[in-house]
């Protein structure tokens, strides 16, 4: 049984090595996504300190008309429809490519839920090479997420995406 918290004072790295053993353990053998996306915002937020929001987009709507839509988190009330291409979880949806930024007031078209919020890192998440969610992390402090946040966030993707 797992204890779902990291180690006092580990490095990055370790963190989401426990990060990723925790989310492996919660989610293996439980094919309810919403669950499973539940419990692993939960852990975001438990696991990765000064975030003031932790959770999923979930790709909806047809080839006409896609968008992401709210999914489970934990933090104050957000946006509950993006379409893709706009803001930074619409920008990684649309490209597939993770976005890591610094200062969300100079990405262009930044949606604003929580005004706290000052840096961001979007991950998609893919099945059969099609985003299904995205992973959006939220901080308010400038440059809090790096290189070794979207690593560590793109292996959590790839655990999570036959489970959501």
């Amino acid at each position: 049984m797992f204890d779902f918290a990291p180690s006092p004072d580990c490095s990055t790295p370790e963190r989401y090595k426990q990060l990723l053993e925790a989310c492996d353990a919660i989610t293996q053998g439980e094919d309810d996504a919403i669950a499973n996306m539940a419990n692993v915002a939960s852990l975001l937020d438990a696991f990765l300190p000064d975030c003031n929001w932790t959770g999923f987009y979930r790709v909806a709507g047809g080839a006409e008309k896609r968008e992401l839509v709210l999914g489970p988190f934990a933090g104050k009330p957000a946006c509950i429809r993006i379409p893709f291409g706009q803001g930074v979880c619409g920008a990684a949806a649309e490209s597939g490519a993770t976005q890591l930024v610094e200062d969300v007031h100079a990405f262009p078209g930044h949606i604003a839920c929580d005004a706290a919020s000052r840096s961001e890192v979007v991950v998609p998440v893919k099945r059969n090479g099609e985003v299904i969610a995205v992973i959006d992390l939220d901080s308010p402090t400038p440059s809090r997420f790096t290189s070794q946040d979207a690593q560590g966030l793109e292996k959590l993707a790839e655990i999570l995406r036959n489970r959501i």
